[in-house]
């Protein structure tokens, strides 16, 4: 692991600043994790927080959207962003001695955007051609669809995207009220890494905040309804059949989350995992079949996707029902947990090779936990993890609940 050290302080006027130190590094990661997302649409046209995340790249009030580009990409950097269900990263990478460039333009971008009028009206095409895209792909569109199945009318069960008909409902009244609302919050995380103190990031972006900040809210809690399985279905023509499955599961604070983890490694996550080598090597039921588990503040979804001919469908659900009630029941089997836990240390060490992961780690723990872990502490928590913790949270999710399930299937025609 490229070592690292963590700090973080509170700044005079609201947000917290994470910093990682990593001496020996020769670029430098910079990002502004925006604790809100899809979920946070309520009474709002969904997809917004995604167009807010799009038109900050369009301009800002002393920086026109080819200036944001350019003073980026002519000191080699690269800027981005991403949405979720809770949160909205902007981040951006740089050689190390252009850690200021990178904080003037992101903060810039996201507490200083103009929203022009006509950017808006060619950026919603853009979105658009987004959201079409990723529906004709069947693959993709099976997410949506899972989603509206396991989280129904609560804002969880949107797209990310929106839709074309919500999309074209927002105004630049909305993204301004948008970004007023959650640019502006006191629970802001600022992260960097690079071979820079916490002082040193400090002094940097100390002229470039706000003057201002408000107390953040946290959206519409999710309350499941008794247990029912909601089937959410298309067809359309195409040969192929994609199938979901998803459960609600615990939330990121739970003392569960690590065996969660470990569980979805041992069923669907890998080649030695039970799902492929039960569906696609052994029996041939599907050409594709994976498990993940995602994790919000207060819940989570447990969920497992499959793409395979259609008159594979029942074998293939038994075959999946018959591994899932196996762990629930059982719990692992001999040397099945250690291997499970040797690739999620093993990944974890990959991903920390960059100082953009070392950004990320260091944000995004203090964004949800309020602290900053070292690597080490996560890892010793996976190691701790038991059989019988394992076949506790199981049975808990799967032998608990009704599964909701989300299928595109081919035209009966």
């Amino acid at each position: 692991m490229n070592k690292a050290s963590y700090d973080w302080c509170q700044l005079d006027n609201g947000p917290r600043l994470a910093v990682a130190t990593m001496p020996h590094a020769e670029c430098a990661s910079f990002a502004i994790h925006v604790p809100a997302g899809s979920r946070d649409e309520s009474d709002l046209p969904a997809g917004l927080a995604h167009f807010v995340e799009h038109m900050v790249f369009k301009g800002t009030h002393s920086r026109s959207a080819r200036d944001l580009t350019f003073e980026i990409e002519n000191v080699g950097g690269q800027i981005n962003a991403c949405t979720s269900e809770d949160q909205t990263t902007y981040e951006g990478r740089a050689d190390a001695d252009q850690l200021a460039t990178l904080a003037g333009v992101i903060s810039d971008m996201v507490w200083n955007p103009n929203f022009p009028d006509a950017e808006i009206e060619l950026e919603r095409e853009v979105i658009h051609e987004e959201i079409t895209l990723y529906r004709e792909s069947p693959s993709d569109h099976i997410g949506d669809l899972i989603s509206k199945a396991l989280w129904g009318d609560h804002t969880l069960g949107n797209p990310i995207s929106g839709s074309a008909k919500s999309i074209s409902r927002i105004t630049r009244q909305h993204l301004l009220d948008f970004t007023a609302r959650h640019h502006f919050r006191n629970d802001i995380v600022i992260a960097a890494a690079g071979p820079f103190s916490l002082d040193e990031v400090h002094t940097i972006i100390r002229p470039l905040l706000p003057k201002n900040f408000h107390d953040g809210s946290r959206p519409t809690p999710f309350e499941p309804l008794p247990t029912t399985m909601n089937i959410v279905d298309e067809s359309r023509d195409t040969d192929q059949l994609q199938l979901a499955l998803a459960w609600h599961t615990p939330g990121r604070h739970s003392s569960q989350r690590h065996a969660l983890r470990l569980l979805s490694l041992m069923l669907g996550e890998s080649a030695s995992s039970r799902l492929f080598l039960e569906l696609r090597e052994k029996r041939g039921l599907c050409y594709q079949i994976t498990s993940d588990v995602s994790f919000l503040h207060e819940t989570g979804a447990f969920e497992i996707h499959a793409g395979l001919a259609p008159e594979g469908r029942n074998a293939a659900l038994e075959c999946i029902h018959a591994e899932i009630n196996d762990l629930a029941t059982r719990g692992p089997a001999d040397g099945e947990l250690e291997r499970a836990k040797r690739l999620a240390i093993s990944q974890n060490k990959q991903a920390l090779e960059s100082t953009a992961s070392h950004a990320t780690w260091a944000g995004e723990c203090l964004l949800e936990f309020g602290r900053i872990p070292h690597p080490l502490e996560w890892r010793d928590q996976v190691l701790a993890v038991t059989r019988d913790e394992i076949q506790s949270i199981a049975s808990q999710i799967f032998s608990g609940q009704t599964p909701a399930m989300a299928e595109i299937k081919p035209d009966a025609t």
